[in-house]
C-alpha cells in the first residue's frame, strides 16, 4: 500500500535543504539572465553544448585533483548498485566539456569554441551565494594555446558586465606557470611555511604538504603576514610564462581593461596553469568572486586524452543574479502584449483563433480563462488585463464579432482611444501590438 493511501495525513514533502524552487515571476529573471548570456555567445561564435548532470566519479578525481575540498568535501557521490561503477553530480562543467570533446574526437579539425548553462552539485552548508544545487555558465575555448584566446574569454566577461548594466566588478589576473616552475616554487612555499608554522591555523597544516599553494587563498587574518611574505610564483616562471603573461596583459591594456596582477590567485582545481583570473565585487560581503577561470592546457591527458590546450571560465548565476539585485538593476518584466478578454462562451472559437493568429505572428497574447462561476464580468477581466501588464485588451463582443471586427483598448496610455479591428486583416496590423 502506497504512503498516499495508507495515510492521507502524510506530512507534505519539501524540496532538498539547499536545492532551491525557482518559481514566476523570479524565474523571468533567469530567463532574461540566460537570453542575454546565449546572445552574447552568438556574437562572440560560442556554441551551445550539454553534459550529462552524472559522470564518473574517476573524472573529477583526476582533473580537479585528489586534495581539492571539491573532491574531499563536497562532491555527491555513489556506487550504482546495478554495476558497481563510482558515479558524481557534477560539482563543475570543464571536467565533463573536455571529457565530451576526446570521447568524440572534437578537436579532429581544429580548435572549438564552446559554453554551456546548467546546474552543479557540491554537499556544502547552503548560505548566501553557496547552494548545493546552483547554475553555473561556463565558457571552455578548446585547442588554442595563445594569450589571444585568454584575452577573448576575459573581454567576454566584459562585455556580459556591460549588458547586464553591472559597473563595479573588477579583474584580477595571475600567472601559474607550467608544472616544472610551480613544483620549484612549492618546495620554497613549503619551506617558507614550515618556517612559519605555529602560524597556520589547522587547515593549512592540513594541506601544508598536499596542496601548499591553497593557502596562499587563505582569509585567515592571522596567517596574512607570513602569506604576504611569502615566495612569489612570478618569480620562479620561465620565458615561455612570461612571455605567455606578458601577451595577455598587453591585449588587455590595448582594450582599455583595468587589472590587478594579484599573485596571491590561485583559484581551486589542480588543472590550472599559466592564466588564471577573478571578477570580484565588494558588493556580495565574504563570497566576492561573481566568475572565475584560467587556462588548464593539462587536464585533457589527466583524463585520458592526448593533450590539448584549453581555457574558460565559470561563474554562479545565482550570484550574479544576487549581484544585479544588489546594483539596483531589475530585469525587463515578463508581461505579454495583449490580454484576451472573452465576455462568454459564444466567443470563445473566435477569441482563440484570432489569439493562436497573434501568436503565430510573434504577439505574446495572456487569453482570459473561465473560473468556476463562469468568465466573470467586464469589469474583473479588465482587472485582470490592467494587472497582467500589457499593453492592450482585445475585446471580443458579440457586437464587434458579428461584424467580423474586434475592439483594441490600449491599457497603459489614458490618452489613447479604444478603436475596432478587422480580424480578417489581423496579420497586417498585429505587428502594433507587440511591445517594443
Amino acid at each position: 500500500m502506497s504512503e498516499a493511501t495508507s495515510n492521507p495525513k502524510a506530512t507534505p514533502l519539501v524540496a532538498v535543504k539547499g536545492m532551491n524552487d525557482i518559481l514566476p515571476p523570479d524565474s523571468a529573471r533567469w530567463d532574461w539572465f540566460e537570453d542575454t548570456v546565449r546572445a552574447l555567445m552568438r556574437r562572440y561564435g560560442y556554441l551551445g553544448m550539454r553534459t550529462p548532470i552524472v559522470e564518473p566519479t574517476p573524472l573529477f578525481v583526476r582533473g580537479l585533483g585528489e586534495v581539492t575540498d571539491i573532491v574531499e568535501k563536497e562532491m555527491y557521490s555513489w556506487i550504482d548498485s546495478m554495476n558497481g561503477d563510482a558515479l558524481t553530480l557534477r560539482p563543475e562543467g570543464t571536467a565533463g566539456v573536455v571529457r565530451a570533446a576526446i570521447e568524440h574526437s572534437m578537436l579532429y579539425d581544429g580548435g572549438k569554441r564552446l559554453f554551456y548553462i546548467g546546474p552543479m552539485f557540491r554537499h556544502e552548508r547552503p548560505q548566501r551565494g553557496r547552494y548545493r544545487q546552483f547554475h553555473q555558465v561556463g565558457v571552455e575555448a578548446l585547442g588554442f594555446s595563445g594569450p589571444d584566446v585568454d584575452a577573448e574569454v576575459i573581454l567576454m566577461c566584459r562585455s556580459l558586465w556591460r549588458d547586464l548594466g553591472l559597473a563595479d566588478v573588477r579583474l584580477d589576473i595571475n600567472c601559474l606557470g607550467q608544472a616544472a616552475e610551480r613544483k620549484a616554487h612549492r618546495e620554497a612555499l613549503v619551506k617558507h611555511l614550515v618556517a612559519g608554522r605555529e602560524l597556520l591555523d589547522a587547515e593549512a597544516q592540513r594541506r601544508l604538504h598536499s596542496n601548499p599553494l591553497r593557502i596562499l587563498d587563505t582569509k585567515n587574518p592571522a596567517m596574512q603576514g607570513l602569506v604576504e611574505a611569502a615566495p612569489r610564483l612570478m618569480d620562479y616562471l620561465g620565458e615561455a610564462s612570461l612571455k605567455h603573461f606578458e601577451g595577455l596583459c598587453r591585449v588587455l591594456d590595448a582594450a582599455g581593461q583595468p587589472y590587478r596582477v594579484n599573485h596571491r590567485l590561485v583559484r581551486g582545481m589542480d588543472y590550472y596553469a599559466l592564466t588564471v583570473f577573478e571578477w570580484v565585487t565588494d558588493r556580495l560581503g565574504a563570497q566576492g568572486t561573481v566568475c572565475g577561470g584560467g587556462r588548464y592546457d593539462g587536464l585533457a591527458e589527466l583524463i585520458g586524452g592526448k593533450a590539448a590546450p584549453g581555457i574558460g571560465w565559470g561563474l554562479g548565476i545565482e550570484r550574479v543574479l544576487d549581484l544585479l539585485q544588489q546594483s539596483g538593476i531589475e530585469a525587463p518584466a515578463a508581461v505579454p502584449d495583449v490580454y484576451a478578454v472573452v465576455p462568454s462562451i459564444e466567443a470563445l472559437p473566435a477569441a482563440m483563433q484570432a489569439a493562436e493568429a497573434l501568436r503565430a505572428a510573434g504577439v505574446a497574447v495572456l487569453m482570459h480563462a473561465a473560473g468556476k462561476d463562469g468568465w466573470g464580468s467586464m469589469k474583473s477581466q479588465f482587472k485582470r488585463a490592467d494587472a497582467s501588464g500589457a499593453r492592450h485588451a482585445l475585446i471580443f463582443g458579440a457586437e464587434e464579432l458579428a461584424r467580423g471586427e474586434v475592439a483594441v483598448k490600449p491599457l497603459r496610455d489614458a490618452a489613447a482611444a479604444q478603436s475596432t479591428r478587422a480580424l480578417a486583416d489581423l496579420a497586417a496590423w498585429s505587428a502594433e501590438l507587440r511591445t517594443a
